[in-house]
């Protein structure tokens, strides 16, 4: 009888790590796969580990959307020290993206009213002429031609933004900037009077 008991027990222990085994599986099966976690935001944590609060959303902001869609990013971060708060920030973020690379320029400097004054610029190089990326990207944009290889395209409907193609055989040099001044963060609670 004990020797009946002990093999039912084998024989019920040996079906449940099948059926676990069966059901583990199925469930590796059944779970989507993990994405890729998108990567860091270099500029934004490298400025808040050093401890950029007044324009800090503002630099979140723009390299937030400078970083959207890369493979990785990393940064060059300059401040003053003894002053951390109350001087510009300057940033140079650069860019990975599954076809090439593309750098970003930021300036945020903090103003006496809580606002900072931000500019932006994203340089990048596109493996057409100036003319097809004109045709193709910047329709409708006027166009000022600063040089014989250097035009600049603005848009009416956004004065605070620019695009300049660079003729540089066999691509052409894009620069989109950006440029506001007393930008205030539309998260932040107005202030009480």
């Amino acid at each position: 009888m004990r020797r009946a008991l002990m093999n039912l027990h084998r024989v019920l222990l040996g079906s449940t790590l099948v059926a676990c085994s069966a059901v583990a599986h199925a469930q590796g099966v059944l779970v989507p796969p993990r994405q890729a976690a998108a990567p860091v935001n270099s500029l934004a944590a490298a400025a808040a580990n050093v401890g950029l609060k007044r324009c800090l959303p503002a630099l979140q902001r723009l390299s937030s959307a400078a970083v959207q869609g890369a493979k990785s990013n990393d940064v060059l971060l300059d401040w003053d020290r003894k002053r951390t708060n109350d001087s510009a920030t300057f940033a140079m973020i650069g860019m990975e993206y599954a076809n090439g690379g593309a750098a970003m320029s930021i300036t945020a400097i903090p103003e006496a009213d809580g606002a900072c004054s931000v500019q932006a610029e994203r340089i990048s190089v596109a493996p057409f002429t100036c003319q097809s990326v004109a045709q193709q990207e910047l329709v409708g944009y006027r166009q000022t031609q600063l040089l014989p290889n250097f035009a600049v395209y603005t848009d009416g409907k956004d004065p605070t933004s620019s695009v300049s193609l660079i003729d540089s055989p066999p691509g052409c040099l894009v620069i989109r900037r950006y440029v506001e001044f007393n930008w205030k963060d539309p998260a932040a609670a107005p202030a009480r009077r």
